[in-house]
This record gives C-alpha cells, sequence and structure tokens, in this order.
C-alpha cells in the first residue's frame, strides 16, 4: 500500500494545498488513482499528457494531478480538449468530466465529439447527481431516486452513457466503477492508447449528495451495492437487470485528426482526387415545364 501512495504522489502536484475537496466515501479519489496508475504503467511522460477537466467535484482532479492541466468552463471541456488533440495530435488528451458535465450542459459536445471520433479520452465520472452545487437531478440520476430538485423521485429516464457514445460513432466505450479499481485500470489504459474518441464512464459513489438522498447508511454501504448490482458484460445473461461493465465497443477507425493530417499531406502533393460531380435533382426536385401558351392563357384569365 505505501508503494502506491508514493506512486500517486509522485503524479501529484507539490505546491498545491492538500487535503483535497472530496468528500469521505467520494470514489472520485478511487478514479484519480486509477488513472495515475494507468499512465504511469503506460509509461507515458508528464508532458506529453493534457488533462481537461470542466466544473463539479470531477473537475477538480485536472488541479492536482502534474501534467499539463486545463480546468475549463461548465460542459466546455470536450471543445478544449478537441482544439489541443488537432493543433497537438502527439498529446495523449484525457478530458474529465461528472455525469451533469459530460451528459447535460456539454451533452450536444459529447455527442459530436463521438460523430467525429476524435482522437482523445473521455472519463466520465457518473455519480448520479450534481454534487458540488448541492445535489440537484442530473441526466444521468435514475427513475424514482431523490434529489435536491425531485425530492418526490425522479419523473425522467435517465441516459444511457455506453448506448448514448454507442450510437453516436465512439471508437471505445467501456464502463467500470470505483470499487472495481484493477479493471477500471485496464479499461482507462486501453483507453488511452485506443485510436479515436475512447470513453470510460466511471461509477463513482457519491455518499453526500446522492446517498444522503437514497437511503444508503454509508459509503460501505453503496460500494456494496455496486459489487452487488453489476456484472461483467461478457457474463451478463437474458433478463439479468444488473448494471452491465466491462468494454461494450472496441474499433479501430482513425481518429480525426489522423483523416486530417492525411488530407493536408494530398494537398501538399496536390494528389487530390477529382472533386465528385454534384447529383442531378430528381423526382419532386426537377423543375417544372410550363407550356408557353398555357402561361400565357393563365396571365389574360
Amino acid at each position: 500500500m505505501a508503494e502506491v501512495t508514493q506512486l500517486i504522489h509522485d503524479y501529484l502536484r507539490h505546491n498545491k494545498k492538500f487535503p483535497h475537496v472530496f468528500c469521505p466515501g467520494c470514489g472520485h479519489g478511487i478514479v484519480l488513482g486509477s488513472l495515475i496508475r494507468s499512465v504511469h504503467a503506460l509509461q507515458l511522460p508528464k508532458d506529453d499528457v493534457v488533462i481537461v477537466a470542466g466544473i463539479g467535484c470531477s473537475g477538480r482532479m485536472a488541479v492536482y494531478v502534474d501534467f499539463n492541466t486545463v480546468h475549463t468552463t461548465h460542459g466546455r471541456a470536450l471543445t478544449f480538449a478537441t482544439g489541443i488533440k488537432m493543433a497537438n495530435p502527439k498529446l495523449k488528451v484525457i478530458c474529465v468530466m461528472g455525469d451533469g458535465d459530460a451528459l447535460s450542459i456539454g451533452g450536444n459536445h459529447l455527442i459530436h465529439a463521438a460523430r467525429r471520433n476524435v482522437g482523445v479520452t473521455a472519463l466520465i465520472l457518473n455519480n448520479y447527481i450534481y454534487g458540488m452545487t448541492g445535489g440537484q437531478c442530473s441526466p444521468a440520476t435514475p427513475f424514482g431516486d431523490t434529489s435536491m430538485t425531485t425530492p418526490h423521485g425522479s419523473l425522467e429516464q435517465p441516459f444511457d452513457t455506453v448506448d448514448l457514445v454507442t450510437a453516436a460513432g465512439a471508437n471505445y466505450v467501456a464502463r467500470g466503477t470505483s470499487f472495481h479499481a484493477n479493471m477500471l485500470d485496464t479499461l482507462i489504459k486501453d483507453a488511452i492508447m485506443h485510436p479515436g474518441f475512447s470513453v470510460v464512464e466511471a461509477l463513482s459513489p457519491c455518499p453526500t449528495q446522492y446517498g444522503r438522498k437514497n437511503k444508503f447508511k454509508g459509503a460501505v454501504s453503496m460500494y456494496e451495492w455496486l459489487k452487488k448490482n453489476t456484472v461483467k458484460v461478457e457474463n451478463r445473461k437474458e433478463g439479468d437487470t444488473r448494471i452491465p461493465i466491462g468494454v461494450f465497443r472496441d474499433v479501430d477507425q482513425p481518429g480525426l485528426e489522423d483523416r486530417y493530417a492525411a488530407l493536408k499531406a494530398q494537398i501538399a502533393k496536390k494528389d487530390l482526387p477529382a472533386p465528385k460531380e454534384a447529383p442531378v435533382p430528381a423526382g419532386e426536385c426537377a423543375p417544372l415545364e410550363v407550356p408557353v401558351e398555357k402561361a400565357e392563357t393563365k396571365e389574360q384569365a
């Protein structure tokens, strides 16, 4: 344990005042440790890693780690991350967001980053609630669960992050939890090295804002819930209502930055293919020919 702790300390900013802002029992610290272990296992130089974060409890992770970091505005972390990756494709750009940051304010950016398949790793820490701002309902709050803004239970169905980004075209899509730390290490490590847009959703308990409002006795009971109510996707059987975890999509389509570099190379060589001919309008779009004599008769009438 001391060795692991020392490893994490090697990647934290030494001039940053601690302790951190995470509440006792919060899963975000475990996800932060998993991220650091993944980068260390890949032997990535600190200067080659960029952590981009939005606003919220998860956004503080960018403040603590000794990489290139950007703490951006709410919901816009992916736009900054996209710009950084396109400007310098050699960097490993990791975008850290909460469920509100990624799925609500930044929801449009998330689906378009997946559609573009830009080479950024999105690490989405899902604690089912807006934790930092007082415990409001988020797009990931389960149906019927209580929050500050849904005291009688949420009436809305939550987004399924995995289904959303898979449908939008992300190359690599996975889900882990703060309880399954070893698995989370592997998922984050694979996502960082995967070409194109990669997404890891990490289910991370929030005992303070979500747990208390939903009758969890404490942090331990929330981790026990994760253990009991999750199952590896390859072991899931029909009718199983537990949350699947693991890898859901793994394809190797080239990222936007690679396609852009290939296009620039073609332009430099003047080796561009001839433009495609525009299709001829047909059907209802075809121009209507009106006989002259008939048109004149209509005007006279």
